[in-house]
């Protein structure tokens, strides 16, 4: 296995999917279905990548890709979102000095790995 990649989204289905197409893929993947589980997650063994949903309940992807951001500077975090209220809360988030890319669902698995590489 090479990189470690948690792939956080309140929707089983759709992270424990991507969670096992990138381990096809030889990465080290880990599913989570929510901000707090994926921030515990982190503090056990800090991945390389985090793949989040934007729009969550609780702690959205936002939140959570900048409490990682704060502690865990090094790793890349690419959000995803079908949702146009995530425009607003990436605002929110360049005001605070957070730039982020925006992945649009749903991802051909194959540009999600292209996308992971770049």
């Amino acid at each position: 296995m090479s990189k470690r990649v948690l792939v956080v989204d309140d929707e089983p289905c759709i992270a424990d999917t991507l969670a096992a197409i990138l381990r096809q893929s030889n990465y080290d993947a880990v599913a989570c279905y929510d901000g707090s589980s994926a921030l515990a997650t982190c503090h056990a063994a800090p991945p390389a990548l985090i793949i989040s949903d934007v729009v969550m309940p609780g702690m959205t992807g936002i939140d959570l890709a900048i409490q990682v951001r704060q502690q865990y500077p090094d790793c890349k975090i690419l959000l995803f979102s079908g949702m146009a209220t995530t425009a607003d809360l990436l605002e929110e988030a360049r005001g605070q000095g957070y730039d982020f890319e925006l992945i649009a669902k749903p991802i051909n698995p194959k540009d999600l790995l292209a996308k992971m590489t770049a």
